[in-house]
């Protein structure tokens, strides 16, 4: 199952990719250590295969839905 986002959203790296590609117009390989563990970022826009695309300290990057989590869910859920 995808997870949705909206654009514009806080997303927390939960998990590592292998390897990350870069949300550019000819996006590229780069290792997994350009970004960390718990790294947030900010969705940028959806891209199709589950994918999106977010911004973080180091660059933009395609996401794929399992590896990101929302962050504010997260603080809605725990005030109740």
């Amino acid at each position: 199952m995808t997870k949705e986002f909206t654009v514009g959203e806080k997303v927390r790296v939960m998990a590592l990719p292998p390897y990350v590609k870069t949300a550019e117009p000819m996006p590229m390989l780069r290792p997994r250590d350009v970004i960390r563990l718990g790294e947030e970022g900010i969705v940028i826009d959806r891209r199709p295969g589950g994918y999106w695309g977010v911004r973080f300290a180091r660059g933009a990057f395609l996401m794929d839905s399992q590896y990101i989590e929302s962050i504010e869910s997260e603080i809605t859920d725990s005030t109740y």
